[in-house]
């Protein structure tokens, strides 16, 4: 799980579900430092935490939400190609980046509830959200809450529920070694990292997130299900998603894996392109 995927090909890479991230800032092929730009980066209280967000572009309101122990920089494929078609908006969540944790447990409800905070405070009528592992199950949930309108959510990479049904056997059993070594370190008293946070994205993975089928028929907004064939998540996990969405689209990308919005950046993008500006439909091959 510590080990990166080679930064040659990307220059982002999440490690098991996005929980460690790892980036060349220095060799970062735009001249804009997204998730770092003093010009346009601010902070915003919101459930009494300090929450840190950028903005690009004009239009239609886009949220771009990264994956677990990531930051904005993550989306930063996502955030140049788009810039010139919606107005996007792309935070770090709570407890990763620039954004304050202050919790003794972080939850997806938790983060859902922030990012819903972040479009109350922008006084946004309505939003698209591309949410990419971790940020596809906070789509997920703001869709389920419908506490903001939302028109259509891309979730890349997302899981119902954290159990062996949903992801491949290998990706839990990293995660609880890492949890284990998290809670060793604290009880050592190690100063070494930031062992609490590390414990609480570990357990965010290890627990969460629960999300049901019925929960799911809540979701008005039109979904894109998009999984690699070889993602972490399994091909049948994100038709079960799908199934049970009242208004979705499934893509399952063929020789793709976890890590495509930064490995394959244009080819996902074309994806997510073409399903935000087109019609939303779910056709059929019945024939009469």
């Amino acid at each position: 799980m510590k080990n990166p995927v080679s930064n040659f090909t990307v220059l982002i890479a999440f490690l098991v579900f996005g929980l460690t991230y790892s980036q060349n800032k220095e060799n970062s092929k735009f001249e804009i430092p997204y998730g770092d730009n003093s010009k346009v980066g601010k902070f915003v209280e919101i459930n009494k935490t300090k929450i840190y967000y950028e903005e690009y572009g004009k239009g239609e309101p886009l949220l771009l939400i990264h994956g677990c122990g990531a930051d904005i920089k993550s989306m930063e494929n996502q955030i140049d190609f788009f810039k010139d078609k919606f107005r996007i908006i792309v935070a770090d969540s709570r407890g990763q980046g620039k954004s304050e944790l202050k919790t003794d447990s972080l939850t997806y409800n938790q983060i859902a509830k922030d990012w819903e905070g972040l479009v109350k405070h922008l006084k946004l009528d309505s939003i698209n959200i591309v949410g990419w592992s971790d940020g596809g199950i906070v789509g997920l949930k703001m869709g389920i809450n419908n506490n903001v309108k939302i028109k259509k959510i891309v979730t890349m990479g997302a899981n119902l529920r954290p159990d062996t049904t949903a992801v491949n056997s290998w990706a839990p059993k990293n995660v609880k070694e890492n949890l284990d070594e998290a809670k060793k370190m604290i009880a050592k008293g190690d100063k070494s990292k930031d062992w609490n946070l590390e414990k609480q994205l570990d357990q965010l993975l290890y627990y969460q997130p629960n999300i049901s089928h019925s929960e799911l028929q809540n979701v008005n907004a039109a979904v894109l299900v998009i999984n690699g064939d070889k993602d972490i998540i399994k091909n049948e996990h994100a038709v079960e998603i799908f199934e049970n969405l009242p208004h979705a689209q499934l893509c399952i990308m063929p020789g793709e894996t976890h890590y495509t919005p930064g490995s394959n950046p244009k080819y996902f993008n074309s994806i997510v392109d073409k399903f935000l500006t087109e019609p939303f439909e779910r056709p059929t091959s019945k024939w009469d």
